[in-house]
């Protein structure tokens, strides 16, 4: 390996345990419910989400619910790469 390939994998691991600390206090404040300095253009977007899933964010989620939904958008996702696979 050349001493550019070990400058690169220093540079990004560098920057990964810089990022540490700051991504970590993000993620305490958002799974907490705190507000972020993201909030005010993430909240909106994430609340016409749910709507649009007609999703109640403060009710939690029946473990069947979750497994028909996740089985619907894997196929979902299985059907569109079909689609776009048979299209090339």
């Amino acid at each position: 390996m050349t001493i550019y390939g070990w400058i690169q994998i220093l540079l990004y691991c560098g920057i990964l345990v810089a990022l540490v600390k700051p991504v970590g206090f993000y993620m305490h404040r958002v799974f907490n419910g705190d507000r972020t300095v993201l909030s005010p253009v993430l909240v909106p977007i994430e609340r016409g989400l749910y709507r649009l899933a007609g999703t109640n964010e403060r009710e939690e989620q029946h473990w069947a619910v979750y497994t028909t939904g996740m089985l619907l958008f894997n196929l979902a996702g299985f059907l569109v790469l079909y689609a776009l696979q048979r299209l090339q």
